[in-house]
């Protein structure tokens, strides 16, 4: 019975269902409220991380609370964020943002070394707005000093 078991476990592991799937992160949902709903994928092909908003809204407030962490594989001396927003294949919005600035640094985890875990709890400033009905694709990615990917995830966000 024991051989069995191992047979079992090798061949689950390199079988060819259970090696294409492993290769692509979960989809996670951010907010899945009324007629907005929101998720997301990881892009990084080595590591996800978690992300989530208090408000789940089509009217978006000015101040929105988040929560964001991971594990570096990068240091972050300075942090940008890119945001790219497309619908029906074309883009409609590109927005770049200095998150850390070595000689101003906006948040606690700024500095902060590979290996050390990031993690923020708290409010995000944004313009308010009204997210319109449709579908939305939207590429974030945010990177170091270096240009070294950070994190990056696919966002989709569906408002009917």
């Amino acid at each position: 019975m024991e051989g069995f078991m191992v047979a079992l476990l090798i061949w689950t592991l390199i079988s060819p269902t259970s090696s294409s799937n492993s290769k692509a992160w979960p989809t996670h949902t951010v907010c899945r409220e009324g007629n907005l709903e929101v998720f997301y994928q990881s892009c990084d092909p080595l590591q996800d991380f978690g992300f989530s908003a208090d408000q789940c809204s089509k009217h978006l407030k000015p101040k929105l609370n988040i929560r964001f962490g991971m594990i570096l594989r990068e240091d972050i001396k300075e942090l940008f964020l890119d945001i790219a927003l497309f619908t029906k294949g074309s883009s409609i919005l590109n927005f770049s943002y200095p998150i850390c600035e070595e000689d101003l640094p906006k948040f606690s985890f700024c500095g902060r070394r590979k290996g050390e875990q990031i993690y923020y709890a708290g409010p995000i400033n944004n313009p308010g707005f009204e997210i319109f009905e449709g579908e939305y694709q939207v590429l974030l990615e945010l990177y170091n000093e270096n240009r070294s990917t950070v994190a990056c995830a696919n966002a989709t966000i569906i408002c009917s």
